[in-house]
């Protein structure tokens, strides 16, 4: 019997130059450079934010543009047509509200209606850092979403610090004892960012985002062990060790932030999965050994 395979579906067409754009913070950053090629791909108009107006890694079809939160010149340009933004905090901050806030305000009245807020499973509304702008976005968006992901996959992979210690001592250091982590592969996050910022209806709440098992450090320790074929070990440091080893490389208060997330998870704070991935992309999310086998297996045999 002879079968008919359907027609491909059509790509979707260009966005034309009029179109409401949407604003991605840190386009080339671990997400947001997933967000902006998944946006492109549905054939949304991208305005792709960065430090450099020419990033190092551009996307073709997006309009690139320079931004940073610190210097509200850049910010004009940046929301110029835009309708809904993808924002991502500024990287080591322990206070991006104070930065946040006059931008967000800015954005409402330049017209955004949607703003979708990577954030933290490990930061509540109202809690530190960026939970204070968590709190604050439902009353200036009439749609919106807060992204709470577990803990990146991808801080295993270069240039993360876990992969340096992996490369360099074959050791995971964690003041997490044995606490289980639902680790999230950032593409899955980027997926359902895409949702959120396209869907008809917007979330309108905070997501927590998971991977499909929670796993200890010793878990991955033992994954990446089987997959690469180089021993890895899970390391358990104090949690003035942890902060000390932060605090040489970023700010103290952050370092210490940092350190306190590693001691929660030693109390079985993030010990969870949800269904987020799967109800919003339609597809189960990734798994820690995928990951590994995609992403460290052929940098461990360089």
């Amino acid at each position: 019997m002879t079968t008919i395979s359907p027609a491909p579906a059509p790509a979707p067409a260009p966005a034309t130059a009029t179109a409401p754009a949407t604003l991605v913070i840190g386009a080339t950053g671990t997400t947001g450079r997933r967000v902006t090629a998944g946006l492109l791909a549905e054939g949304r108009r991208v305005r792709a934010a960065g430090r450099t107006a020419t990033p190092r890694t551009p996307h073709t079809g997006a309009e690139t543009v320079r931004f940073d939160w610190n210097e509200p010149a850049t910010w004009s340009e940046a929301l110029d047509g835009v309708d809904r933004a993808y924002l991502i905090p500024p990287t080591g901050s322990p206070d991006p509200a104070a930065v946040m806030l006059p931008f967000l305000h800015r954005a409402r009245a330049a017209g955004v209606r949607r703003a979708v807020l990577l954030s933290s499973s490990a930061i509540p509304a109202g809690g530190p850092a960026v939970g204070r702008v968590h709190e604050q976005l439902p009353g200036l968006f009439d749609e919106w979403a807060v992204l709470r992901p577990s803990w990146f996959m991808q801080n295993f992979a270069d240039p993360a610090p876990h992969a340096r210690t992996i490369r360099e001592d074959g050791a995971i250091l964690t003041a997490a004892g044995d606490g289980r982590v639902g680790f999230v592969d950032a593409d899955d996050i980027a997926a359902v960012a895409v949702r959120a910022l396209t869907d008809g209806r917007a979330p309108d709440t905070d997501l927590i985002l998971t991977g499909p098992q929670a796993l200890s450090y010793a878990d991955v320790a033992a994954i990446i062990t089987d997959v690469t074929g180089k021993p890895v070990v899970h390391r358990q440091l104090t949690f003035e060790e942890l902060r000390d080893r932060w605090a040489a490389e970023i700010p103290l208060e952050f370092a210490t932030m940092l350190a306190r997330m590693d001691r929660a998870i030693a109390d079985g704070a993030e010990d969870r999965t949800s269904d987020t991935v799967e109800r919003l992309t339609g597809r189960p999310p990734g798994t820690l050994r995928a990951f590994v086998e995609r992403e460290l297996r052929a940098a461990a045999t360089r």
